[in-house]
């Protein structure tokens, strides 16, 4: 006994007539509910908090924040759109996992515009840690890089000028370094060791070859004992008006 197949056969189906679908579109909804008298939102809690952290923090990584960054991914097209009414712009980086928003380069900017994002800057010493904490990054093989407190102060070493002949006024500016890069997230303490250090795949992200250039040559300059004060305008990785990365969204 032998049984027909009803309906319209396989062969006969023009798949490119099919509508398409937006990547969007087939994520599964989220059931929301206000979070607060007045709530408008359209998008489940997490992306919310997945859009706050964009905006307050330097960035979102999924080793740090996995729910977030899985929410962050899957609103990504909307999350965009959000920081864009801003005038900022979702950069998102797959392959080492981290995210970050900043100013979109504007081609007339308004009077009426304000800055969003108003991160305090690193300094010239920490932005000088930042670039060899980027070598070091580059070179590994591993994802967790380690670093140590001693490792971070060798690096000025060889370093005497006019502005830090004292030696523990030295370190005492690279033990300030130090704090700021693990405020901005870029240095992360491990629980094992206090004056141990993991580098978030992050600083790849933000340390584009023409920030890596102007670093370099600050520091040679602190090397030939020329002065570097910590108010000395020059290249900042996190700062998010100096210079473009090299991946984008």
């Amino acid at each position: 006994m032998t049984t027909q197949a009803s309906g319209t056969a396989l062969g006969n189906i023009n798949f490119d007539d099919l509508p398409g679908v937006e990547p969007d579109a087939s994520a599964p909804r989220t059931a929301k509910g206000p979070r607060f008298d007045g709530d408008t939102s359209e998008l489940p809690d997490k992306a919310c908090w997945a859009l706050q952290n964009l905006v307050a923090r330097r960035y979102l990584s999924k080793d740090g924040q996995p729910e977030l960054w899985a929410s962050m991914i899957e609103h990504r097209k909307v999350l965009a759109a959000r920081l864009s009414e801003l005038d900022l712009r979702l950069r998102v980086f797959d392959d080492l996992e981290v995210a970050y928003a900043e100013p979109a380069p504007l081609e007339n900017p308004s009077v009426y515009g304000a800055r969003v994002l108003r991160r305090e800057p690193l300094g010239t010493y920490a932005s000088i840690v930042a670039l060899h904490l980027a070598k070091i990054a580059r070179t590994a093989h591993d994802e967790h890089v380690l670093v140590s407190r001693d490792d971070i102060h060798e690096l000025f070493a060889n370093v005497s000028h006019d502005i830090d002949r004292d030696e523990a006024m030295l370190r005492d500016r690279v033990d300030e370094a130090i704090k700021r890069l693990s405020k901005a997230e870029i240095l992360q303490r491990t629980r094992d060791d206090e004056h141990s250090y993991t580098i978030s795949p992050v600083i790849n992200a933000l340390m584009s070859a023409q920030m890596i250039e102007a670093l370099q040559r600050q520091y040679e300059q602190l090397q030939r004992g020329g002065a570097a004060p910590e108010d000395a305008d020059g290249a900042d990785p996190t700062d998010e008006e100096d210079g473009e990365t090299d991946d984008d969204e």
